[in-house]
Order: structure tokens, then C-alpha cells, then sequence
């Protein structure tokens, strides 16, 4: 009978190396679940997809990849400043969007991700804001449906290895697809 190999040091570093890897996922799985846990509401999932399009755009116009982990403090930011100047919070981060695009035209920023991103935020902005206009439950789903649709950019942006770091696009797969998935279901058993 022999005995089983024992572990080695080196795979044991190995594995701890691998978790350590894998940071934005856990990271973005704590965020989508401190949402969760807080309600999940129609304006934070809201806010989520707002302030994710905006790092997408901001590290597009700017050329600049990192800057799309800035956008999420920064973005965060703008919402907050947004309502405590009585603006309702998609208002700040429109003004910031649009101050980002002309940054990207005048600094030439490579048209097709400029244009992809600015088209992403129309839409899944578009969309997010929309939510806010309907009914709590039906604007929960509707906020959860474009979030988690937003995995999917995430996902392309994960595979492709551009515009973002994809430390960030991995974050925002962990915490899209959850939080829009759990949006749903708080909106549908409640």
C-alpha cells in the first residue's frame, strides 16, 4: 500500500497563487452580494450599470486602461455629488460622459472603441435610466436585465484583453451578473 504524496510546499504556494489571481472575481462576487444584501434596489442596480459604462468610456476616451479602475471611484464619486447638488445622480455622470467624449475626439482616441463605448453607455445607460421611470418591480427587472446583459460586454471585453485591464472586466463579470441575476429575483419573490 503506498502512501498518497504529500503536499508540497510549492503547491500549496501554487494554489494560494491561483486564489490570489482570481482577486477581481472575488471582489466583484463581495460587491454583487453587499448589494444583495442591502435590497438590491431599482436606483443602486441602477447606479451599478451607470457607473460601469462610464469606466468602459473613460478608459476608451482616454487611452488609458487604468483609468477605468479610477472611474469606478471617480464615477461613485459623481454620483454622490450628483445628489447632494439636488441632481438626480444620472445627470452627473451624463455631464461627465459627455465631457469624456470631447476629451476622446480632441485626443484622437481610436474611433472604434470611442464609438463602441459611447454607444454602450446610449444603450445600457439608456436603459438603466429608462428603469427608473417604471414601476419599483418592473424597474428592478428591467435594471437587472441590462445589468447582467452587461456581463456580456463585460465577457468580450474579458476575452479580447482591450479598452480595460482584465483585472476590471473581470470584476464586472463577478459583480454584473450576480447582482442583475439577484435584482431579478428580490423583484419577481417579493
Amino acid at each position: 500500500m503506498t502512501n498518497p504524496t504529500p503536499v508540497t510546499a510549492s503547491a500549496e504556494t501554487s494554489r494560494w497563487q491561483h486564489v490570489l489571481h482570481r482577486w477581481p472575481s472575488a471582489l466583484g462576487l463581495a460587491a454583487a452580494a453587499g448589494q444583495l444584501a442591502t435590497g438590491g434596489n431599482r436606483d443602486s442596480v441602477a447606479i451599478v450599470v451607470g457607473v460601469a459604462t462610464l469606466c468602459y468610456l473613460g478608459a476608451a476616451a482616454l487611452r488609458r486602461r487604468w483609468v477605468a479602475w479610477a472611474g469606478v471611484a471617480g464615477g461613485s464619486l459623481v454620483v454622490a455629488a450628483s445628489e447632494l447638488a439636488g441632481l438626480a445622480w444620472w445627470v452627473g455622470l451624463g455631464g461627465v460622459a459627455l465631457v469624456l467624449i470631447v476629451a476622446g475626439l480632441l485626443g484622437r482616441a481610436p474611433r472604434p472603441a470611442l464609438t463602441a463605448q459611447t454607444a454602450a453607455l446610449l444603450g445600457y445607460g439608456g436603459l438603466a435610466v429608462a428603469a427608473l421611470y417604471f414601476a419599483p418591480r418592473a424597474g428592478l427587472v428591467l435594471a437587472g436585465v441590462v445589468l447582467a446583459g452587461h456581463a456580456g460586454w463585460d465577457l468580450i471585453h474579458y476575452r479580447r484583453d482591450q479598452v480595460v485591464p482584465r483585472s476590471l472586466a473581470e470584476f464586472c463579470m463577478l459583480l454584473d451578473l450576480p447582482l442583475g441575476v439577484g435584482a431579478i429575483v428580490i423583484a419577481v419573490i417579493d
